[in-house]
């Protein structure tokens, strides 16, 4: 196997101390990385960890985005990792991200301190790493993360979703557990948007129903949501080898007839395989030893708030409730969290790590 420093791509990191800010991008066992370094590094670390994206992320040598110059304007080295796959790639993310962290190591030196943060499913890798390596990071910020039991959130969440809407409109979408591989171009396909749009306003009673079951203010987003979770759920059964989903003792409610929901919607048996792959990539514990504060939007059509506040349960379970806060900014819509909110989360963290002093959870100000 070839080494990590062999496999990296050097953009002009000939010092650290005194010089311009640098970056460096490369390629770690099939997955790209970049690491910016500011002018005025204190010493610290920022792992990143991306959310879902239908292929590998790779990176460009232009200036850091707003997102990333939020850790490097506080004087923080960033590391992100594009991880070797795309989809629900948090087998590979965790690997990926692990190898970068040390690659940092290995060229820059034992970071003063290093702190995990990511958006969506990047928040929910932050949660499953630090959980799986408590000794390794000081503190942690998931940012709009789906926390809790993958089989929990997607199961009852993504995969009824579809089933419900195919019972109240057949036809517009295909069996779940049978997504013909040309069905959706990707997880933004406008034309199946379109599509699902169209049917939603054709029919305002169902529409009206399907919105209160999954607490989404509007068709279009109820459209959007269900174009990305039928991508979602093809990918799901593709990676684990078949279907992960099983809703034979579900008893759905909030519906138009739950009797007659109930009666006629059809019952599907989980792989045991893939839901054993679903299971490990990943069941949350609770168990963390470092701080973490977690940021969510008020409203959320694709990871509603009813997901994440399930890690607060788990901590209080796993007796680590005082390492965990979670608060919440004003925004509508998935990870719309603005980067002067992060910056400000950020530095909560800063000092919660460095004091003691437990930020208070509620809103964000």
């Amino acid at each position: 196997m070839k080494t990590l420093a062999a496999l990296a791509l050097i953009s002009g990191l000939a010092s650290l101390a005194g010089a311009a800010p640098k970056f460096e991008l490369g390629t770690i066992n099939g997955a790209a990385f970049r690491i910016d370094v500011p002018e005025n590094w204190n010493g610290g670390l920022v792992v990143y960890c991306h959310g879902y994206n239908a292929s590998p992320v790779t990176y460009k040598g232009d200036a850091a985005s707003p997102l990333i110059a939020v850790f490097t304007n506080q004087g923080y080295a960033v590391a992100q990792s594009g991880y070797a796959a795309g989809g629900w790639a948090i087998q590979e993310g965790a690997v990926d991200t692990e190898s970068l962290r040390r690659y940092f190591i290995s060229k820059y030196g034992m970071p003063r301190e290093t702190y995990l943060t990511g958006h969506s499913m990047g928040g929910f890798l932050t949660m499953m790493l630090m959980e799986r390596y408590p000794t390794v990071y000081d503190a942690a910020m998931p940012m709009c993360g789906p926390l809790a039991p993958s089989e929990a959130f997607q199961s009852r969440g993504a995969f009824d979703g579809i089933v419900l809407f195919n019972h109240y409109f057949p036809g517009v979408l295909p069996d779940p557990t049978k997504i013909p591989a040309d069905f959706v171009s990707g997880t933004g396909d406008k034309a199946l948007v379109g599509k699902i749009l169209e049917a939603l306003d054709a029919a305002p009673d169902k529409s009206a129903a399907l919105r209160k079951q999954n607490n989404i203010k509007s068709n279009k987003d109820l459209a959007g949501t269900l174009a990305f979770l039928v991508y979602l759920i093809k990918e799901l059964d593709q990676r684990a080898g078949g279907n992960p989903f099983d809703n034979r003792n579900i008893i759905y409610n909030g519906t138009l007839d739950d009797n007659l929901v109930n009666s006629l919607i059809p019952r599907y048996t989980a792989d045991p395989h893939a839901l054993a792959y679903l299971r490990e990539y990943y069941t949350p514990t609770g168990k963390i030893a470092k701080p973490m504060l977690a940021i969510h939007t008020s409203y959320d059509p694709l990871v509603p708030v009813s997901i994440p506040n399930t890690y607060a349960t788990l901590v209080e379970l796993a007796g680590t409730q005082n390492l965990f806060v979670q608060q919440f900014v004003k925004h509508d819509g998935h990870c719309a969290i603005l980067p002067e909110e992060t910056s400000k989360g950020f530095s909560e963290l800063v000092n919660w790590k460095k004091t003691g002093a437990r930020p208070a959870g509620g809103e964000l100000k």
